[in-house]
């Protein structure tokens, strides 16, 4: 019986992972108040991503380990991360006074 592995985005930006066998009624039972702990005062809650497993063993490994990740890694994996750019200043030369 396939597994999901899930990434939700919470109101107030954190994120949220999970499984479950049946996707669309854990997000729903999410936004209804009656999922996790975590998700009760941060509703609504968005899925971000998802993927899909072979089943619950292979879906528990996967979930502990994207739980290990860094969020900057979790927004990568999720496809939401945003590019900085990042403009560098030539360093002008120091100019000394003169001793006089």
């Amino acid at each position: 019986m396939p597994a999901f592995v899930y990434l939700l985005r919470c109101r107030d930006g954190s994120l949220y992972c999970g499984w479950t066998d049946d996707l669309e009624q854990r997000v729903a039972k999410h936004n209804a108040g009656k999922g996790a702990r975590y998700t009760r005062s941060r509703k609504p809650v968005t899925l971000v991503w998802s993927e899909e497993l072979a089943d619950r063993s292979a879906a528990l490994k996967r979930e502990i380990a994207i739980k290990r990740l860094t969020r900057a890694q979790k927004l990568a994996l999720a496809g939401l991360v945003r590019r900085r750019t990042v403009t560098v200043l030539a360093k002008r030369p120091r100019t000394r006074a003169s001793r006089a």
